[in-house]
């Protein structure tokens, strides 16, 4: 009897199981069998595997081979086993040494000629290898950067299994041709990573396009305030208003207010990407905000995750650390829009399947648009809206209340006027302006939350808000007034303190004062607070 064994790693979501990939060669009639748990893409492994060692220059062992994967009772699916079954297979039948096998975790895909082909979530396999405790890993050579992320992990890329062969056989490598890959399909339309050409190159600052800068919006006071507290605090914005506003125009610029991503957020973003094939050719490490735009048009699954087979992830986590923009919020489903509560609430997708649970992050800000009526130009100032009362109240009910109500801010968008337009030739502040600011409320509520396990004040639960940070005392009075009112529920009061300590610190105030939660009430419910409505004018 002949054994050998290598590692390769079962991925669910961005979690990975290392397992264990054993090889046996018994004499009897030539067979090959799978076992462990594979699925019909893994079972095909088979033949992949077959032709690609005959075409590597190798003969095929005539016996009875069984390969197991351990553990058995871990679900295994894809591509990804394929030279880790390989090099067992070659191992048993002594072409390599198993001793050298025994301690290397191998992933990537076998094309019948022999070639090493890419697979997705090589970096979250990588991750669970070494946090297993594992020091080699080989991956295919256009994966290799993504590899290397992984600190402590020693990284070979191969172009063949001709060349695996070789080095593990400590035999000269043969020369192989780069395999030429072209640029991932987008699973979902709308998702844009934006690259680090434009960035600053300061550390901690903000990378924007600036093709899409903030100055280029006009008027829209409110708006401009409630997308520069979004981005300080992560709160989710609900932007109402007529075509043509500039709803779209914030939204698209909203991602460049956002920090740049910590190495730890990078690494958490990057391996989402992966696991969905959509990382940027040459760009292993995303360490800008995403941005997600899906169509109206967009099923449940696309939105949260999801799919047949495998579960792959949908739009909040394909935005996990960036904005997800819902523009024309209205025309999607109800069943897709509420499926949103739950990783607003808890920051990810937990998606049950007869094969297993899988678990997606999703800790993104939200941007919902929509016009005020079906014609869009529904308001109580202008009579210019021919739709009627029940068609009006119709379209405005698509969204339920329990969503809208984990919305922070929400701000009419006005009609831009010719005035505002004729005043073009001198803009707002700019991208980089306000960044600075975003940047600077960041770094105060990070100092005020060392040690928590919550990074912007949204993410602070209501009962931590009231029993640990006090703002000024008398400042949440008509806060709670507006609570007994009815006009805020208890969420929303939680809301509001969040908001205005994100005013707070966007002002520079140790605490919020009357004038900070009077901005937070005035972006939660519309109604003017007699402050003023750009941050600038309050610093």
């Amino acid at each position: 009897m002949a054994f050998a064994r290598t590692c390769s790693v079962a991925l669910a979501g961005v979690e990975g199981v290392v397992v264990e990939v054993q090889a046996d060669l018994e004499p009897g009639v030539a067979a090959f069998t799978l076992v462990g748990l594979p699925d019909k893409s893994l079972t095909e492994s088979r033949d992949r595997v077959r032709a690609a060692v005959v075409n590597s220059g190798v003969q095929w062992p005539q016996k009875k081979l069984t390969v197991g994967l351990s553990p058995a009772s871990v679900p295994k699916s894809g591509s990804g086993f394929d030279m880790a079954v390989a090099a067992a297979v070659l191992g048993a039948a002594e072409r390599i040494d198993p001793r050298v096998l025994a301690d290397i975790v191998m992933i990537g895909e076998l094309g019948l000629d022999g070639r090493v082909r890419p697979v997705r979530g090589i970096l979250p396999a990588v991750l669970a290898a070494a946090d297993a405790g594992y020091e080699q890993v080989v991956v295919p050579e256009s994966a290799a950067a993504e590899a290397s992320l992984v600190p402590g992990v020693s990284v070979l890329g191969v172009r063949s299994l001709r060349q695996l062969i070789a080095v593990l056989a400590d035999e000269p490598v043969p020369e192989e041709e780069p395999d030429q890959q072209g640029r991932p399909d987008p699973l979902l339309a709308g998702l844009r990573v934006p690259g680090t050409g434009a960035a600053t190159g300061m550390p901690g600052a903000a990378a924007y396009d600036p093709g899409h800068d903030l100055a280029d919006v006009v008027g829209q006071p409110a708006a401009r305030t409630a997308a520069e507290v979004a981005a300080a605090g992560g709160h989710h914005l609900f932007l109402e208003g007529p075509p043509g506003a500039g709803k779209t125009m914030l939204a698209e610029r909203l991602p460049a207010l956002l920090p740049r991503l910590t190495r730890q957020e990078s690494l958490e973003v990057t391996a989402v990407h992966s696991v969905a094939g959509l990382l940027p050719p040459g760009r292993p490490l995303i360490d800008t905000a995403p941005y997600c735009a899906p169509h109206h048009s967009a099923t449940m699954q696309s939105l949260v995750g999801g799919g047949p087979g495998i579960a792959r992830p949908g739009a909040v986590s394909l935005s996990h650390r960036g904005v997800l923009f819902l523009d024309e919020t209205p025309e999607f489903s109800g069943q897709a829009l509420d499926a949103l509560r739950q990783p607003l609430e808890n920051g990810h997708v937990v998606i049950a399947r007869s094969a297993g649970v899988v678990r997606f992050p999703a800790r993104f800000l939200m941007v919902l648009a929509a016009n005020p009526c079906p014609c869009g130009r529904f308001s109580l100032r202008d009579h210019l809206c021919e739709c009627s009362p029940a068609a009006i109240r119709r379209y405005q009910s698509r969204l339920s209340g329990p969503l809208l109500d984990r919305v922070d801010l929400r701000v009419e968008v006005d009609r831009v006027t010719r005035t505002e337009l004729a005043a073009c030739g001198t803009p707002g502040e700019s991208t980089a302006t306000v960044a600075d600011r975003v940047r600077a409320a960041r770094e105060r509520a990070a100092a005020r939350l060392a040690g928590t396990p919550w990074r912007t004040n949204s993410e602070i639960p209501g009962r931590e808000l009231r029993s640990r940070w006090y703002a000024v005392p008398g400042a949440l009075d008509e806060a709670e007034r507006s609570l007994d009112r009815g006009a805020l529920t208890a969420r929303g009061l939680d809301r509001v303190l969040r908001v205005a300590w994100t005013v707070a610190d966007l002002t520079g105030h140790d605490r919020p004062d009357a004038g900070d939660v009077a901005l937070a009430l005035h972006l939660r419910t519309g109604v003017p607070r007699g402050t003023p409505m750009t941050i600038g004018a309050m610093t």
